[in-house]
């Protein structure tokens, strides 16, 4: 009787301390959401810099913004950039979607011209097939900033981005570190953007330079659904795959939901540019070892302001560097505010 005694106060003492270990596994869980939901809501740090107001023939400036897309969080943030610094100087903006493609941004380009805005920026899908449009802009008496997407041409008045090879190669130099130097990468990318062929560019040799081959190449096109598709016929097409690298977040995007989807995330280390939350969940699970973040909401900060200056008749810099960093699962709860727009 003694014995059953026993036994059962001890069974209720270890059933106390599993749940007081619960409890304390709970109430942990519960701060790191807290403190993850409060690191993505704080927002970027705000715009060092605003432009002076102005009036141009009596009224606030006008600027147009031609973004590559409305889809994706990252030409969403360079918006938001803009739109913070054009509130606080009073500037009025107007953005018109490019969908992805050049003639529609190059026609939004005229309509902006038509409409008697003082300055306009844009993202460039095609960087050449834009020129034509930039020039028309410029002979109009209108100032173009180039963000993002370099325009390599004097109807440009100020170019803002990032040097899109040379991110390409740092990621590589971090996949380097990863792999040894040995190993072959697939890569899903957009071959319809100079930016993201800039970046797999970059990549291919940094990683071919240092002992890696490129197994594979995939059009994504820039759309998520897209990417998704072309990154499961690549996982599928090589089923011992070890490593992937995306050009941009559609294709980070795609990419992610395929490894998820045909369970590879045990035997696939991932590399590629932009946060998402898909690419978060992977840097926190592990198997994303590096994304190349640019500093998105600075892109529109520095963008609008010298458009600004631009529309009252102020000198503004031929180019602004915007620099990058490389988020891995080591300091990715410092960039959570990325994932607002």
């Amino acid at each position: 009787m003694m014995r059953r005694t026993v036994t059962a106060a001890a069974a209720a003492v270890a059933a106390g301390a599993l749940l007081v270990s619960a409890a304390g596994c709970d109430a942990q869980a519960r701060r790191e959401i807290a403190a993850e939901k409060k690191a993505t809501e704080q927002g970027p740090p705000p715009p060092k810099t605003i432009a002076q107001a102005c009036k141009v023939q009596g009224r606030a400036p006008k600027i147009g913004i031609v973004p590559i897309n409305l889809q994706a969080l990252f030409f969403n943030q360079i918006n938001t950039g803009a739109k913070a610094v054009a509130g606080k100087a009073g500037a009025h903006v107007q953005v018109v979607n490019g969908e992805d493609d050049s003639t529609k941004q190059a026609n939004a380009i005229d309509t902006l011209v038509a409409g008697h805005y003082d300055a306009i920026i844009v993202d460039a899908v095609d960087t050449e097939g834009i020129k034509p449009a930039v020039r028309r802009a410029k002979a109009a008496g209108i100032p173009v900033v180039a963000v993002d997407a370099t325009v390599d041409d004097p109807a440009v008045s100020t170019q803002v981005g990032t040097a899109n090879a040379e991110g390409g190669k740092l990621i590589a130099g971090a996949l380097l570190k990863i792999s040894g130097g040995t190993g072959e990468i697939g890569v899903v990318g957009a071959l319809n953007s100079t930016i993201q062929n800039e970046r797999q560019k970059g990549f291919t040799d940094g990683v071919t330079a240092g002992g890696m081959k490129i197994k594979n190449v995939v059009d994504g096109r820039n759309i998520q659904e897209n990417a998704q598709t072309a990154a499961e016929n690549l996982l599928t097409g090589a089923p011992d795959l070890p490593y992937a690298y995306a050009t941009g977040e559609p294709a980070m995007i795609g990419l992610a939901a395929a490894v998820v989807s045909q369970q590879r995330t045990k035997k696939l280390k991932v590399v590629g540019w932009d946060l998402s939350t898909q690419a978060v969940d992977g840097l926190k699970a592990g198997w994303i070892a590096g994304v190349v973040q640019q500093n998105t909401f600075e892109f529109g900060y520095a963008a609008m302001n010298a458009a600004i200056d631009l529309a009252c008749k102020r000198a503004a810099p031929r180019n602004v560097p915007v620099p990058t960093q490389i988020v891995t699962p080591a300091n990715v709860r410092d960039y959570l505010y990325y994932l607002e727009k």
